[in-house]
């Protein structure tokens, strides 16, 4: 019964997702067109086709994959501001639950994606369309290798991010930068239980390109009460309950500042970066105590 499901569900995943590809990808050919006003109303409508493209993949979870989602504190959520959204980070999974949970309560979600995967066939260039970041990490041994390289992730952010000051967005973070494993865990040596180590680079230079308009940091933990499910468990039905846990913080004077110039500011903003990161631990560890 459960690949059945399965099958239905990603059918209509499928069918969704191409039927509004359409318009998206339209709004992102017309916005080549250098006409500032013009632009800025493709990217309002393609936002909003998006905003029904996860609406009804939402109705698809609910129709073939009867999962419970229990949220803790959504309040004070407005349609009409600037979020920086950072989340723990376990599967696939994950960017479902988010899209399902903040939908039409935040602005639309933006993420951070990896450069590689503007080749995805369809969700690509939907992802371009809608503006989403494709980011080029430098490693340290490419810096090594070519200083000159140094601050081309900073001013990378900075480009994208200016598409964002023309209307309110909610820019995600998973901030350890890669979904949690056993293995990547052992080989971090992490000092937290259930996480992965923080990256305090990518939301330290959205805070940097774009301190002055964030008003609120969302803090996302999602608890997976019967282990982290694949996409296909979750299409499946076999993921019966999801616990999450949202915080809405301010702005605070720690995380604004010069992260590539400043080392002092870069030791505080990572060190406010793992407090708020052994908050979530123990976050997580008290939502294991929610009955299933």
């Amino acid at each position: 019964m459960s690949v059945i499901r399965g099958v239905l569900s990603i059918i209509l995943y499928a069918i969704n997702t191409l039927f509004w590809f359409v318009p998206i990808f339209i709004c992102g050919l017309i916005k080549l067109i250098p006409i500032k006003p013009l632009q800025k109303i493709m990217s309002w409508a393609a936002k909003q086709f998006a905003t029904v493209w996860v609406t009804f993949n939402s109705l698809n979870q609910k129709l073939f994959t009867p999962t419970k989602l229990n949220v803790i504190g959504l309040e004070d959520l407005k349609l009409k501001d600037w979020y920086l959204v950072i989340a723990n980070h376990q599967s696939w999974v994950d960017i479902l639950v988010l899209q399902r949970v903040f939908n039409r309560k935040i602005p639309f979600l933006n993420f951070f994606l990896k450069k590689e995967l503007i080749y995805v066939p369809i969700l690509g260039l939907c992802w371009w369309a809608l503006d989403f970041p494709f980011m080029t990490r430098t490693s340290k041994s490419q810096l090594k290798k070519n200083p000159k390289l140094r601050g081309k992730d900073l001013e990378t952010t900075r480009k994208a991010c200016e598409k964002f000051k023309e209307m309110p967005v909610s820019v995600v973070n998973f901030v350890e930068g890669t979904r949690f494993t056993a293995s990547k865990h052992k080989r971090q040596d992490s000092p937290f239980p259930h996480l992965l180590k923080p990256k305090a680079g990518g939301i330290a230079f959205v805070m940097q390109a774009m301190g002055e308009q964030i008003t609120k940091v969302v803090n996302v933990t999602i608890h997976y009460p019967d282990g982290i499910p694949t996409f296909m468990d979750f299409a499946g039905g076999r993921v019966k309950n999801i616990n999450i846990h949202v915080e809405v913080r301010p702005v605070s004077e720690e995380l604004i500042g010069d992260y590539t110039g400043d080392s002092e500011f870069r030791v505080r903003f990572q060190s406010e970066l793992n407090r708020l990161w052994e908050d979530k631990e123990q976050t997580l560890q008290s939502l294991e105590n929610i009955p299933k």
